[in-house]
C-alpha cells in the first residue's frame, strides 16, 4: 500500500512510502538534501517499520527540533496507526 505524508518543519515537501505488511518496500522523498534523503530511503528499504522508527525518531537537523529522518519516522508511526485500524 502507498502512503503520502507531508512533513512539517523541514526542507522536504512530500514523502511517498510503500509498505507491505510491516515492511518498508520503497520511500521517495521530494525536496530536502538529495544525498541524505536518497541515502536514508535506500537504507530503510526492506526494513521492518518498527526498526526504522527506532533508528530515525528524534534525529535533529540544526535548531529545527526535527529532521527529514525524524519526519519519516513520524510518517511511519502514522502508517502503523492507520493499518492497525483496518
Amino acid at each position: 500500500m502507498q502512503y503520502v505524508y507531508s512533513p512539517r518543519g523541514v526542507c522536504s515537501r512530500e514523502m511517498i512510502i510503500e509498505v507491505e505488511g510491516n515492511t518498508i518496500k520503497k520511500v521517495e522523498i521530494i525536496g530536502g538534501c538529495a544525498g541524505n534523503t536518497v541515502g536514508v530511503s535506500r537504507l530503510i528499504q526492506g526494513m521492518d517499520i518498527d526498526e526504522a522508527i527506532k533508528r530515525l525518531k528524534g534525529i535533529p537537523c540544526g535548531n529545527k527540533g526535527t529532521s527529514c529522518p525524524d519526519q519519516l519516522a513520524r510518517a511511519l508511526e502514522d502508517i502503523k496507526k492507520e493499518t492497525q485500524k483496518q
